[in-house]
């Protein structure tokens, strides 16, 4: 619904007027709650171990440019990697056409590559079958 004519001078007219819906409120309860009892220790220890599980996996191998630091006072979750010679986007495209894997590209004048962001729940079923989708463009690509 619009404001009021009365609001037309007040900055309150942009307020949602009506039924708000309860889910966001809910959730955002349920997402504390998930935080406070895992812990900030925990949760990045996790995310961590997960970086580290793919961005081990890759580092080695031919054409990889791993962009990301193993100092965990440097990263945590994030972490980027490249393949020599292969677009960030044309490599984005594929991980989602062909596997459903949802990455970022990263284009900089200084480095290319894509942005890969697991989350707590990440499985590691999840990290593998990332690591077996870029082996194997990797492998298609020497």
């Amino acid at each position: 619904m619009a404001a009021p004519d009365s609001l037309r001078s007040d900055i309150r007219k942009f307020e949602e007027i009506g039924t708000h819906p309860a889910a966001s409120h809910n959730a955002i309860a349920e997402a504390l709650t998930f935080y406070e009892g895992m812990g900030a220790e925990r949760k990045a220890a996790r995310l961590r171990f997960l970086k580290d599980r793919w961005a081990r996996r890759l580092e080695g191998q031919k054409k990889a440019r791993l962009f990301t630091s193993f100092d965990p006072a440097q990263s945590c979750a994030l972490g980027c990697v490249g393949i020599a010679g292969l677009d960030p986007n044309k490599l984005v495209a594929h991980l989602w056409d062909k596997h459903r894997i949802i990455v970022t590209p990263i284009v900089h004048e200084e480095f290319q590559g894509i942005r890969i962001t697991p989350n707590v729940y990440t499985t590691l079923q999840e990290i593998d079958t990332f690591c077996d989708a870029m082996e194997q463009v990797i492998r298609s690509e020497t």
